[in-house]
């Protein structure tokens, strides 16, 4: 079986590239291709990956201003044709699934989420700082991409989905069913701490952006007056440090070798926005410390009420006041929490993962034997 892997862009470090990280580890030998790559903002170890871009990588600027380009990623994906790979395995939450294959080939599309500019575009204007006319000319654009996404998910041969939530909004928009697989957490490295060891403080560990809704949490913690610590950086800061009283302390940057300490001396850890799935949840569980999330989203996967967490119902601060007013941290068991987490493992995605693709390979040649059989010779048989 010959695979090719297909992401969006690599021009940025988020979650997108976690699961990429996985597969790539799972399948060291298959090219990667993208629409842009900009190595100098990616890890080191991406430049012994064969990354293959688009036509579009050559165009002035995209590698720091992408989004400019794009009503041209549509174009530029439907130029790309693959005709010597069985399977495509696309990591997309962009327009990556777009591209044309052989009818023979198999194309599983791991969807991090249906593109969100172009299906919850009130959703993605509100969070960015766009000028009145350029809003209003976003519009009919979207129309455009939509019509064009829609079609290009019709192509598809499987849809794999990194949460219920996501599997909610593939049937939504595309008119498809999928399966939940969810994406890889380095469970690792994070250990849960001694109970004496736990401090007297809530944690957040996000970037800070207004569809975050940190706001929730600023003013729950502030009016409450109970320690709250923000490690994460973002154009929102300088709002919610408006709405911070003192007990709000904004960490900046946390390196990656001193956040699983943080996380694992937190009274727990707040969770208060709508995430597709949402990693930091995971790993304050693999760190023994429970979760207060709002309660939707792919929270609802990975946090169980009253044994590893709890959710406030409503996106408001008296919802958030009423769950931080009653909350007992003593009450979880870390090794229950942490044991919780351990479904969500790298290990775990690429043990599933690679089940998925195999199955469904087979299954397809399956099918490709029997309907290319002589229905005479087969009655006869």
């Amino acid at each position: 079986m010959k695979l090719a892997l297909v992401h969006d862009w690599l021009n940025q470090i988020g979650g997108a590239e976690d699961v990429l990280d996985a597969l790539a580890a799972h399948y060291p030998q298959s090219p990667i291709y993208t629409s842009i790559y900009a190595p100098q903002t990616m890890p080191e170890r991406y430049r012994s990956w064969d990354i293959r871009t688009l036509w579009i990588n050559k165009l002035p600027a995209i590698q720091r201003r992408h989004q400019v380009y794009l009503p041209l990623y549509p174009l530029a994906w439907n130029h790309l044709s693959f005709s010597e790979y069985d399977v495509i395995l696309s990591n997309k939450s962009g327009f990556c699934h777009g591209f044309q294959f052989d009818s023979r080939a198999l194309h599983i599309c791991y969807c991090l989420a249906p593109t969100r500019y172009v299906w919850q575009l009130d959703n993605y204007l509100a969070g960015e700082d766009l000028a009145p006319l350029a809003a209003k000319l976003v519009r009919p654009l979207a129309a455009l991409l939509r019509r064009w996404d829609y079609a290009a998910a019709q192509r598809v041969s499987h849809f794999v989905a990194i949460s219920s939530a996501i599997k909610a909004r593939i049937r939504r928009y595309y008119k498809r069913e999928s399966e939940v697989i969810f994406p890889p957490v380095d469970t690792a490295r994070f250990q849960p701490a001694p109970r004496a060891a736990v401090e007297d403080y809530f944690l957040i560990v996000s970037r800070l952006a207004p569809y975050k809704r940190i706001d929730l949490a600023v003013r729950a913690a502030t009016e409450l007056g109970v320690p709250l610590k923000i490690a994460g950086s973002g154009r929102d800061l300088e709002r919610l440090r408006a709405l911070a009283g003192d007990n709000v302390e904004f960490l900046g940057y946390v390196a990656d070798d001193a956040l699983p300490r943080l996380m694992a001396k937190c009274k727990a850890l707040l969770f208060p926005g709508l995430e597709d799935f949402g990693i930091t949840p995971v790993q304050a569980q693999a760190a023994g410390r429970p979760v207060i999330a709002y309660q939707g989203g792919g929270a609802l996967d990975t946090v169980l009420p009253g044994r590893t967490g709890e959710f406030f119902s409503e996106p408001a601060v008296d919802s958030l006041k009423s769950v931080l007013l009653r909350f007992e941290a003593g009450a979880y068991d870390p090794e229950a929490i942490r044991r919780h987490a351990l479904q969500f493992d790298t290990a775990v995605f690429r043990e599933r993962i690679s089940a998925y693709v195999d199955q469904a390979w087979q299954a397809r040649q399956a099918r490709s034997k029997f309907q290319f059989q002589d229905p005479v010779g087969a009655v006869e048989r």
